[in-house]
Formats: C-alpha cells, structure tokens, sequence
C-alpha cells in the first residue's frame, strides 16, 4: 500500500499484454493494484506478487460493480471476440455494462484503451467497436482518459513466423515502404499506468505511438537482420486475405471489420493526426526491439 492512498487502482486485461504491462507498472511503483480476471486460476501470478484478484464477467453489471468498487482508478478494454458474428453487438454491451458498473461503483477516474481511428463515424471496420466503448463510457460522465493507440507492434507475430520460414515477409498493409504509426504494448500498459497516476481530472483523449513511424519493409530489414539472411516482402492482395487469415477463425462479420480497417489504414483514412483535440504521447520501445524478439522466438 502507498501512504498517499490505500485505495488500488484496478486492472483489466492482465491476461493480455498491455493489462499486464499497466499491472506490472504500478505494483512496480509501490502501488496497490486489483487484477480483474475472469477465472480466479489466471490471477495467480498476480497474486503472488501482491496483488488483489476480483472475479468478473464483463457482460455482468453486479460482479462488474463490485470489481470496480473501492478504487482509486481504473484501467479498463473492451475485448473484442473475433470468432463470432455478433462480435459489434457484444462490444457495444460490455462498453455499456462497464459504464453502468463504473457509474455504481462512484469510480473516480478511468482509463480506457481505444484505438486511432476512434474519432472517425465510418469506414473502420473492428475500430467502430473503440468508438462504442468510447461512446458508452462518455456518456456515463466519469472522468475518463481514452488512450487511442496506434497499430500494435507485436500484430506482426504471425507475419514475422512466416519470414523465419520461408524468408518472405507477407504484409497487408501497402505500399511497403510507407511509414504507418505503431507501437509496442508495454508502452501502452506504461502510458495506461501514468494516466492512473496522473493528478489531473476531467476527460480527455491521448494518441500513442513509438518513436517513429515504420513500413513493413522496416519489419522485413529487422527479420533479415536477426535471421542474417536476406528476407523479401511480399503484399498480399485483397482477394487473399481470407485465406491468409484462416488460421485465425475470424467469423464473416469480424472479416469483413478486418478488411475495411486495413483498407482504411492503407488509404491513410484512419490517421492518427485526425483528430486536432487529441494530446500526442510517443511512447520509448523501437520495432527493432520486438520484431527482433519476436523473430527469435520463432526460431
């Protein structure tokens, strides 16, 4: 516990990476955390390092309330469940049962991570589903802080597995030499943790990146130089994504969300600049740090 409070700030998705980076910042600091999980069994290692575990299903207003209860902040996603067709549908309850639950609990601040893209009304496929969680949450009036990240680093895994097998990186996002906003997920989690910690109120809207902008023939150049061979880049056209994507069991619904953010992001219709009221964060983590991990895990 700290001497300033004793109250602890709550953390969801610390089954996933940027959850987990925001949890493990805070218990670093000194600070009380509560993971929120939704089976007891995957807060143990949470546990183990002093924090509080709170069981609860997202959809669920009651077990939501009482996670959420007794905090200083909180820390909050909105999964999104790429394997069913109503996958927007769902979104849009979780958004709307984490406002409710939030407003129950008299939570003081969130921290909600969306998407850039957020902003735009249309024509961005699975990010309309940040701009629900967005909306939900505003209009429940609490004070909260939407963290509009850029495109993860770490959604390269598969693409760089397939590099360090076949020396061919393939890319849906084009021209490969375009540079495109990403960044890594532990410095979404280190922004998420010093949002919470942050002394100011009010709402507000944060944009992170990394500490430049990289194209995919960047991740390609990363991957050759880690395998020390030459690696090649390959574009994949529209009319093979579903077969590149198979593996990934996305229902007709989430496909169809996929194909029209990556247009969007190809035509540059989702920008991170889009937005003029939005607070520029970058985050420190260059791409040749995690797609060189990345790259060697798969070795």
């Amino acid at each position: 516990m700290t001497a300033s409070s004793p109250l602890p700030y709550v953390v969801f998705g610390v089954t996933g990476r940027t959850g987990a980076a925001a949890a493990d910042a805070l218990l670093r600091s000194g600070h009380p955390v509560r993971v929120v999980v939704r089976d007891s069994a995957l807060g143990r290692r949470w546990a183990e390092r002093g924090a509080e575990i709170a069981v609860a299903d997202l959809a669920d207003l009651a077990s939501m309330t009482k996670a959420l209860s007794q905090a200083r902040g909180a820390y909050v996603i909105c999964p999104q469940h790429y394997g069913r067709e109503d996958l927007f549908e769902l979104a849009n309850e979780v958004a709307g049962t984490t406002a409710r639950a939030a407003v129950a609990a008299d939570l003081p601040k969130l921290v909600a991570l969306s998407s850039v893209g957020a902003d735009r009304e249309s024509g961005t496929g699975w990010i309309r589903m940040n701009r629900m969680f967005e909306q939900r949450l505003g209009e429940a009036g609490i004070s909260t802080v939407f963290l509009r990240a850029a495109y993860f680093m770490e959604n390269w895994m598969p693409m760089v597995g397939q590099a360090v097998r076949n020396a061919t990186l393939p890319t849906f996002l084009s021209p490969p030499q375009r540079p495109l906003p990403m960044v890594a997920t532990v410095d979404v989690g280190s922004a998420a943790a010093a949002l919470l910690q942050a002394e100011s109120a009010g709402t507000g809207i944060v944009t992170l990146s990394g500490p430049k902008d990289y194209a995919p023939n960047d991740v390609a150049a990363i991957v050759s130089a880690t395998l020390e061979k030459p690696v090649d880049v390959a574009v994949l056209p529209e009319t093979a994504w579903p077969k590149a994507l198979a593996d990934a069991h996305f229902s007709k619904a989430a496909l169809a969300g996929f194909t029209e953010m990556t247009r969007s992001l190809n035509c540059s219709h989702i920008d991170i600049k889009s937005d003029p009221g939005a607070l520029e964060w970058v985050g420190t983590t260059p791409l040749e740090r995690v797609v060189a991990e990345l790259a060697r895990r798969q070795l």
